[in-house]
């Protein structure tokens, strides 16, 4: 009697069609907005990308559901409602090379002021040539030093600055940056940093990491860039940063998320803000649909998913 055939919901076409040469694999196309008709078979899930629906909701009724498969890198929303037996994996690796190079374009946004030519050419106004600042001789600290955080200084180490790295806590580093620092450091270390990229993960411990003591320690006229998420940043104390004049900001993400239309960041001089797409480039797709399909692949050897970040509810270390 032949095996059963492993059903994996894929939420696009694009994706079953990577599929589509694997045996014993059948694939459903499934937007999760309603039940699917097979449910029940449904053994790998993979969710639609930025999405707002919970597990909780997702997982009802999908009795033979053995992993989830995020799109994304960040999966802190999802990690209360993950069934039990059920192994939660995120997307690391699907989205380094476009949220680095967001990442980057911030910060020379920001930096050349790109901002204010925009809004000159648009009144066909030739602006006077005035010393401005570059990102050269920068001094850039990377605050959060996995896969994106390595990313990130691949990109800016050709400008011509010194980089410096901070993780969860000291390491021997790489050929980028030898040494890695605490992030115990930090406080030490922020004075004496032209541009902070955050790309951490968003935990009881990085909330409001930046708050207003953290801030503060950022010299006159220093840029954060965020591209890792909202909370890790206290929007308020930021806003009263930038209003004065002392700090500039590059945002990807915000807190609150989507950013109100009359919230004061929006306005506040010396922000740049892009509505979270840091990974929404074409980068994303081939490598989501290979990640997927090693998924796949190690279900069918019988193998560990890769990048589980979490099984039944409990963090998988």
């Amino acid at each position: 009697m032949a095996a059963a055939p492993l059903v994996v919901s894929v939420p696009e076409n694009d994706y079953a069609e990577a599929l589509d040469d694997l045996d014993g694999v059948e694939t459903v196309v499934w937007d999760m907005a309603a039940p699917h008709p097979r449910g029940a078979e449904i053994r790998l899930a993979v969710m639609p990308y930025m999405t707002r629906l919970s597990l909780a909701d997702v997982a009802v009724g999908l009795d033979a559901l053995e992993v989830v498969q995020l799109q994304s890198a960040g999966y802190e929303q999802f990690l209360p409602d993950v069934p039990d037996g059920v192994t939660l994996c995120n997307a690391a690796g699907v989205h380094d090379a476009s949220t680095a190079e967001l990442a980057l374009a911030l910060t020379l946004a920001s930096i050349r002021e790109i901002p204010k030519f925009v809004v000159s050419q648009a009144s066909s106004t030739w602006e006077p040539l005035v010393l401005r600042s570059a990102l050269a001789d920068s001094r850039v600290l990377v605050v959060g030093y996995g896969q994106i955080g390595r990313a990130v200084a691949r990109r800016f180490a050709p400008f011509e600055v010194t980089l410096t790295a901070v993780a969860s806590r000291a390491r021997d580093g790489d050929e980028l940056v030898p040494h890695v620092h605490g992030i115990d450091e930090l406080p030490e270390l922020l004075p004496h940093h032209d541009v902070v990229v955050v790309i951490v993960p968003l935990t009881d411990a990085t909330r409001d990491l930046f708050d207003a003591d953290t801030l503060s320690r950022m010299p006159d006229g220093a840029l954060l860039v965020n591209v890792a998420r909202g909370p890790v940043v206290d929007t308020d104390a930021l806003v009263t940063e930038c209003a004065a004049g002392r700090l500039r900001a590059a945002l990807d993400v915000t807190e609150p998320e989507p950013l109100p239309a009359d919230h004061p960041l929006w306005t506040t001089p010396g922000v740049l803000i892009t509505p979270h797409i840091g990974g929404a480039t074409q980068a994303m797709r081939p490598r989501a649909t290979a990640l997927v399909r090693r998924q796949v692949e190690a279900m069918l050897a019988g193998e560990a998913p890769v990048n589980a970040v979490a099984t039944g509810g409990a963090a998988a270390g």
